[in-house]
């Protein structure tokens, strides 16, 4: 026997393809009028060509368009490397896209992934996506397509975002849609406080999603996980995530759920975690003819500091189209179908709130289906007295609240097991015979 074995040549002779580099400087002779965008175009079909290698962005600041990624590809900013995307909107393809649930027109995402596997986007540089106009024009009503995504992957599978730093998203910063095995970490993401919907990481209809050590700065939700609407094309459902280590500083909500989530959403995690001057912590959003179940949900190990409200479960929001509809609020029972949302089985522990101002938490179920078992243990939470009302939660059944204690309408399964709360204004649960809960007190 000669001992050669072709199978082994060959997969090296593939692992040296995959793992060679290309520089974008070398394309420089395809940029025009400073815009790099045919640069980066040709440097990535030459590494599809190779199939697979590295993208390598030295110092500097490269200004583009949409970039698009294939598979088998690492996209590497090197310290001190700006990828700035132009902000000329009329000059971005559109394209069919997903966004809040919908199939829609849609501005060709910053960068841009689809039907692919093993990308890699990393490195200590920047991907700025010059958000200003975008978010004029959407105020203004002037912009008829959904604005693009800073950093959007759809149906993909093997997905990698390391330690890069995130800003001036357009709209969602990291959304993820239809993936199988994503990691982000490391990643740090700034959006202004005043930047329409510039959520931080939405997970959306994937599965084996983990996220840690990121810090995210936001104009809305730090991270929500999604599973589309009641008329989205596809529901699929949203599982197997871990969110741990992360800062949220700032953004509507904490960790959020919905109110996208007719597919479903189970198997969460979060643990060890910090949120800051958000306005809510966590909180779930969804109401009727949404349907989907949120479950198997774990949040453990959180510190919440100025956060109006820390919890909040919610299946009467009132947000976007049809949401001040009466049926969204009305208190009777309506018939269970396919449409009737269900939120079950949850486990909060170990959670210290300190300085919150409206409420301690809103849980609010239907009358035809109520939350069910929810456990909060070892829990601290401080009120702090603030002069006027806020709005814990977007329903109509809540008016704004300063220093409450919790709000709790069609719930059972509630346990409250050690759970102290300190310097609330007035009862410390608002209860009726809708809810079944039970103390207990070490």
């Amino acid at each position: 026997m000669s001992g050669f074995d072709s199978d082994a040549l060959i997969s090296r002779e593939e692992n040296k393809l995959k793992n060679a580099v290309f520089n974008i400087t070398e394309y420089e002779k395809f940029v025009t009028d400073n815009d790099w965008t045919a640069a980066f175009d040709k440097a990535v079909n030459d590494i599809a060509e190779n199939n697979g290698g590295t993208l390598f962005v030295p110092a500097g600041t490269y200004m583009t368009r949409s970039i698009e990624l294939k598979s088998n590809m690492t996209l590497y900013l090197d310290n001190g490397s700006e990828l700035s995307f132009s902000d000329e909107i009329e000059k971005y393809d559109i394209l069919e896209g997903n966004f809040e649930g919908i199939t829609r027109p849609m501005f060709k995402p910053c960068i841009y992934v689809k039907d692919a596997v093993n990308v890699v986007i990393k490195g200590e540089g920047t991907i700025n996506g010059n958000g200003r106009k975008w978010w004029e024009r959407i105020l203004d009503r002037t912009l008829e397509e959904a604005r693009p995504c800073l950093v959007y992957f759809e149906n993909c599978e093997n997905i990698k975002l390391f330690s890069v730093t995130l800003t001036n998203s357009p709209v969602w910063t990291v959304h993820p849609l239809f993936c199988n095995n994503v990691v982000v970490s490391g990643v740090t993401i700034k959006n202004p406080a005043d930047s329409p919907n510039t959520d931080g990481i939405n997970p959306d209809s994937c599965t084996n999603v983990r996220i840690s050590d990121c810090l995210i700065d936001v104009g809305d939700d730090c991270i929500a996980i999604k599973s589309g609407v009641e008329d989205s094309l596809v529901k699929k459902e949203c599982e197997n995530i871990t969110i741990t280590n992360c800062v949220m500083v700032h953004g509507h909500g904490g960790i959020v759920i919905g109110s996208e989530a007719s597919g479903g959403v189970k198997n969460l995690v979060v643990s060890n975690c910090v949120f800051q001057d958000t306005d809510r912590g966590i909180r779930l959003k969804t109401r009727r003819r949404r349907g989907g179940s949120m479950e198997k949900l774990t949040f453990s190990n959180i510190i919440m500091d100025r956060v109006m409200c820390p919890f909040v479960f919610n299946m009467c929001y009132f947000g976007g189209k049809v949401g001040k509809e009466p049926w969204v609020s009305d208190i009777n029972p309506a018939p269970v179908d396919e449409g009737t949302p269900v939120i079950r089985d949850m486990n909060i522990n170990n959670i210290t709130v300190i300085n919150a101002t409206s409420c301690a938490g809103v849980i609010s179920g239907l009358a035809e289906q109520p939350v069910e078992n929810i456990t909060f243990s070892n829990c601290s939470i401080t009120m702090t007295d603030i002069k006027e009302p806020e709005p814990a939660a977007m329903m109509t059944l809540l008016k704004p609240t300063s220093g409450a204690g919790f709000f709790i309408r069609n719930a059972k399964g509630l346990v409250f097991e050690n759970v102290k709360l300190y310097s609330v204004i007035g009862a410390e649960f608002d209860v009726d015979d809708s809810v079944q809960m039970e103390q207990k007190f070490m």
